[in-house]
């Protein structure tokens, strides 16, 4: 009687695979670019200066809630703010941004291959042995990345608004090439957060025939759209911002002037 050969499942030691290609290349790459910005962001959210210039502010500081730029909306920084800590209107608004990004679905298996090497890259030998998933702490919080989209969100239009007044000088209406670089940032951080899985599922993941429901259909495709990008907005919109901050800083302190291109 002819039996049906069976296949045992491969056990890798970590490191361990049969790849030929330069697998090692893709994890390097995203924890170098991971890690520079996590330092970049956390040193400029600590400077609390050189945030501002002419009608432009770095998405890293808005909204500026107190502060002394003609930005703040609420005045100057309040009498309650602890003298141990730095100055910076920052540190009110980036951990909102900061742990959407973080819980993102995309960004765990990114960091979670270059970073924590679980597992280095797809059939090469991770360095435990057994499956803990996201059912357990702390892993289990990274659920919470669905109640941080909301926030996304009031980010996303509180950003286009900036956008908006970034073309009105103190001359009226222009266009400088700040403007430009805020409002690209918008476009890119609003493809990233509205192809959102979260916002796929809020919209169309508890229907069981969306064609019932041609608004709903619509919406889904056009998230869809933008959910199967969702890598590629991840990473320009990360790297957008940061040089958006990066533009608006050194603007701030002469090293480089703005353009008015009208």
């Amino acid at each position: 009687m002819a039996q049906a050969p069976v296949s045992l499942p491969v056990v890798r030691g970590f490191g361990e695979t049969s790849r030929r290609d330069g697998w090692r290349m893709a994890p390097l790459i995203t924890a170098t670019v991971l890690l520079s910005f996590v330092g970049y962001a956390t040193w400029a959210a600590f400077q609390g200066n050189h945030y501002t210039y002419g009608p432009y502010l770095s998405p890293f500081y808005s909204p500026e809630l107190w502060g002394a730029s003609g930005h703040a909306w609420f005045g100057v920084f309040p009498h309650w703010w602890p003298g141990w800590l730095p100055y910076s209107p920052a540190l009110l608004i980036l951990p909102f941004p900061g742990l959407f990004r973080l819980t993102c679905y995309y960004y765990r298996g990114a960091y979670y291959k270059a970073v924590w090497s679980d597992p280095p890259n797809c059939a090469v030998g991770e360095w435990r042995k057994s499956y803990w998933g996201e059912n357990s702490l702390p892993l289990i919080l990274q659920n919470i990345h669905r109640y941080f989209f909301y926030f996304a969100v009031i980010f996303i239009v509180i950003l286009a608004w900036d956008a908006i007044k970034s073309y009105r000088f103190a001359d009226g209406f222009g266009i400088g090439v700040g403007s430009l670089v805020l409002t690209i940032n918008v476009i890119l951080l609003g493809g990233y957060t509205f192809g959102c899985h979260s916002l796929r599922h809020l919209i169309g993941g508890r229907i069981d025939e969306l064609t019932k429901s041609p608004l709903q259909h619509k919406m889904y495709d056009c998230v869809s759209c933008l959910n199967r990008g969702h890598m590629p907005w991840a990473w320009c919109s990360l790297v957008w911002v940061a040089f958006s901050d990066i533009y608006v800083r050194l603007c701030s302190m002469g090293i480089w002037g703005d353009l008015r291109i009208l």
